[in-house]
């Protein structure tokens, strides 16, 4: 592969890649790979080159509005997940709910289909907004990447790319309560969820150790101020 680097008009190309180590999930299907390569100019310019490949994810913010309210009210509740994240040494992480993307590629499938598994929430594809395209940024003029409209948690080390998607349902207020708490996730993948239903307003403040939640809030809050979402 070859890009240019928009610092450099000598395009850099990609020398040799080397897979140091790789893992499979449920025996047969190809997970996360770390490599090590070689990129570099015809001036012998390298950039420096070992990834983590994990593939893509997407995210969902879920709003709950109480239908007691008027459609111009702006009070509404965000969902979060609590469950065990051993990388980052948490037994209750509290984050945005999250999932990968299988072969088959289909992004709001998969945002649906996680959805139903750690929210117990059925929905259509076509009910989902997609806030990574409507945000997404004009390609700079001169300079075309080809990068996926989505955001980034670690572009330094790893080629994860999550796109955040929004949904609102607007349910009876008595069941707020129902669903802060309620267990979750799917036993047989080792999963064991806690849903936790916070303000919107604060949903900043108890996810700000989530790149996701943090993310979704400002791609929100940004669209909502342009009249997009």
């Amino acid at each position: 592969s070859q890009t240019t680097h928009p610092f450099h008009s000598d395009p850099y190309a990609l020398r040799s890649v080397t897979v140091q180590s790789f893992d499979r999930f449920g025996g047969s299907r190809l997970g996360f790979v770390k490599l090590s390569a070689t990129v570099s100019n015809s001036a012998s310019e390298a950039l420096p080159a070992a990834a983590l490949l994990r593939g893509p994810s997407v995210a969902m913010l879920v709003m709950l509005i109480p239908d007691d309210l008027p459609a111009s009210s702006d009070e509404r509740y965000a969902v979060l997940t609590v469950q065990p994240r051993v990388p980052a040494g948490s037994l209750g992480f509290v984050e945005l709910p999250a999932g990968m993307v299988d072969d088959a590629g289909s992004f709001k499938g998969a945002a649906a289909k996680e959805m139903e598994e750690e929210l117990g929430i059925t929905i259509q594809e076509d009910e989902l907004v997609c806030l990574s395209e409507l945000a997404a940024p004009s390609e700079t003029e001169g300079i075309n990447e080809g990068l996926p409209q989505a955001m980034y948690p670690s572009a330094g080390g790893c080629d994860e790319h999550i796109t955040i998607y929004s949904y609102e349902r607007r349910i009876p207020r008595d069941q707020l309560r129902e669903w802060s708490g309620r267990l979750t996730g799917l036993r047989d993948h080792g999963e064991k969820i806690t849903l936790k239903v916070v303000p919107m307003k604060d949903l900043w403040r108890e996810g700000a150790r989530d790149a996701k939640a943090l993310a979704a809030v400002a791609l929100w809050e940004g669209l909502r101020r342009e009249g997009k979402v």
